[in-house]
C-alpha cells in the first residue's frame, strides 16, 4: 500500500479545491431533514448509505411534500442516472480491478471524483495505478460529505434563515465545469447542454432535466469535435 500513497494524496489534492462547494452542500443536506421533521438520523443515513447530494434533496423533498417512498426513490434515481455515463467512462481504466474494488469505486463515484479522476487518466499514457488515485479523492470527499452532514444536523436549525446556503449547490457544478471549458467543442458542449437542462426543467420534465441537459451536451461536443477535426484537415 506504501507505494500507492503518492497517488492516493494526489487525488485528494487534486479534489480539495473543489470542497468549497461540496462543504456547503453537506451542511444543506444535513439541516434539511431535521427542518422537514425527518431527524438527525434520517440526515446522516442519507448521506452515508446514498452519498449523492441533488438525489439527497429530491428525495427528501418528494416525502416532505407526501409523496411515497417509491417515488422518492424514482426521484433520487432518476438525478442519479448521470452515474450511467460516468461509470461507462470510467470503465475502461479499471478493466483489471478485481469486483469488490469495482463495487467500491461506484460507491465512491461522485461528480467530483469522477472529473479530477478523468481527467488524470485521460493525460496519463504510463501504467501507473490509477484506483489509488479515484480512492484518494473519493475517500476526501466522503469524509468531508459525513462530517458536513453532522455539522448540519447539528447547527442547521441554527442558520439564520437568510443566510443563503443553498449557493453551494450550483457551485458545486460550476467547479467541476469552468475548469472543462478549454476548447470550443467544450464550450458549444456547456452552452448546448446548460440550455438544454434549462429548457427541459421550464417544460415540466422534474427531474429528468439533468439527464436531457447531459444528453444534449455530449452530443453538441461529439459534433462539434468532428467538424473541428475535419476543419484541420
Amino acid at each position: 500500500m506504501k507505494r500507492f500513497s503518492p497517488e492516493l494524496r494526489a487525488g485528494a489534492v487534486a479534489v480539495a479545491p473543489m470542497l468549497v462547494g461540496v462543504i456547503p452542500f453537506g451542511l444543506i443536506a444535513g439541516a434539511t431533514p431535521v427542518t422537514d421533521r425527518f431527524g438527525g438520523a434520517a440526515a446522516v443515513g442519507f448521506s452515508t448509505i446514498v452519498f449523492a447530494g441533488a438525489s439527497q434533496l429530491a428525495a427528501l423533498d418528494a416525502l416532505a411534500h407526501g409523496g411515497s417512498v417509491v417515488v422518492a426513490v424514482l426521484a433520487a434515481c432518476t438525478i442519479n442516472l448521470r452515474m450511467l455515463l460516468y461509470s461507462a467512462s470510467i470503465s475502461p481504466y479499471l478493466t483489471d480491478e478485481p469486483l469488490p474494488r469495482r463495487l467500491a469505486v461506484a460507491y465512491l463515484l461522485t461528480d467530483q471524483a469522477y472529473a479530477v479522476s478523468i481527467t488524470q487518466w485521460s493525460a496519463d499514457a504510463d501504467s501507473r495505478p490509477r484506483l489509488p488515485y479515484f480512492l484518494g479523492a473519493g475517500l476526501l470527499l466522503w469524509i468531508s460529505w459525513q462530517v458536513s452532514t453532522i455539522v448540519g444536523v447539528l447547527v442547521g436549525s441554527a442558520v439564520p434563515a437568510d443566510v443563503p446556503l443553498d449557493f453551494a449547490v450550483p457551485l458545486v457544478f460550476l467547479v467541476l465545469l469552468v475548469p472543462t471549458l478549454t476548447s470550443r467543442p467544450a464550450l458549444i458542449a456547456g452552452a448546448v447542454g446548460g440550455g438544454a437542462a434549462v429548457a427541459a426543467a421550464e417544460a415540466g420534465a422534474g427531474p429528468l432535466y439533468v439527464i436531457v441537459g447531459a444528453l444534449s451536451g455530449i452530443a453538441a461536443g461529439a459534433v462539434a469535435d468532428v467538424l473541428e477535426d475535419r476543419g484541420r484537415r
